[in-house]
């Protein structure tokens, strides 16, 4: 199994940037590459379109308002792994900042673990940073 992690300071409250990425089919509204999300089964499942059409399937498996953290895991995507599991967390800083953190577990399937961890780990920088792109916004 491989894992990857990425975080970034916003220097916006925790409360506020959860407000915008704590719904589970919130994607569209800060992350570019990812202009649809229709959720499904009273919110618990979210299918993503991203720019070039692909389709992605996500599972929320937990969700806890108070600590700002929801985890999911994928069913159904075209990305080279199987078991994916994901969790996206705001902590609260001082000063009103905010460290969001976004980390992935995975055994890739047909690639290197490597290339897995590169892919992963390159939606997650470039993920957070559209994010804080966003809230400067």
């Amino acid at each position: 199994m491989a894992t990857t992690a990425a975080a970034i300071d916003i220097p916006v409250p925790a409360d506020r940037v959860w407000q915008l990425i704590g719904g589970f089919d919130s994607l569209p509204d800060w992350l570019p590459y990812i202009p649809v999300s229709t959720p499904g089964e009273g919110g618990r499942v979210r299918t993503l379109t991203n720019e070039d059409g692909g389709v992605i399937v996500e599972r929320l498996e937990a969700f806890d308002n108070q600590a700002r953290t929801y985890s999911y895991s994928i069913l159904q995507a075209p990305f080279p792994v199987t078991g994916y599991r994901s969790t996206l967390t705001v902590h609260e800083k001082p000063g009103g900042q905010s460290r969001v953190e976004w980390s992935g577990t995975f055994t890739p399937a047909g690639t290197s673990e490597q290339e897995a961890t590169a892919l992963f780990h390159g939606i997650y920088t470039e993920g957070l940073a559209a994010l804080r792109n966003t809230l400067k916004a």
